[in-house]
């Protein structure tokens, strides 16, 4: 993938959405693209777990846990469930586990932090919305950008 988030935001400015710096990459991917799908889910990676069960070719998941730090998303296996489906990456406003092997998977992933805390399955969240969190909307079907210094986000596919 030849892209720097740095040159698409120089090209195409203030017509693009960057992310505030808040997330710390964790996947094997640094460098990653594609179409955003959403997902709120507040300490619950129920929803995490299917719709990494889905294909995920050319897309990002974006996941909006809150911010808590209290418990983590997703780990290892998530991860390669997620890999084995063809996502790109995954975002995540909330933390992860496993960070050592998640590292060795072929995706990106980034996340504020990790924990070894897992969530409780209570089957709760919601899909396919827009969320909002780090200064900017991430809208499903918009596109997504990402690599070591940071999250650039467009209405229209730049690449």
């Amino acid at each position: 993938m030849c892209f720097k988030t740095t040159d698409l935001y120089d090209q195409y400015l203030e017509t693009v959405q960057v992310a505030a710096p808040l997330f710390r990459d964790y996947g094997g991917r640094r460098r990653f693209s594609g179409q955003i799908v959403t997902l709120k889910a507040f300490e619950d990676n129920t929803y995490l777990k299917a719709a990494f069960e889905t294909d995920g070719r050319g897309k990002v998941l974006v996941v909006d846990s809150g911010g808590s730090l209290r418990c983590a998303m997703m780990g290892d296996v998530m991860a390669s469930l997620a890999a084995e489906h063809g996502w790109e990456g995954v975002i995540i406003h909330g933390c992860i586990r496993d960070s050592v092997d998640v590292a060795k998977v072929d995706i990106g992933v980034k996340a504020l932090a990790t924990t070894p805390r897992k969530t409780v399955k209570r089957g709760q969240g919601t899909s396919g919305i827009p969320l909002a969190f780090a200064d900017v909307t991430f809208r499903p079907g918009e596109y997504l950008y990402a690599d070591e210094d940071g999250i650039v986000i467009a209405s229209v596919a730049l690449l």
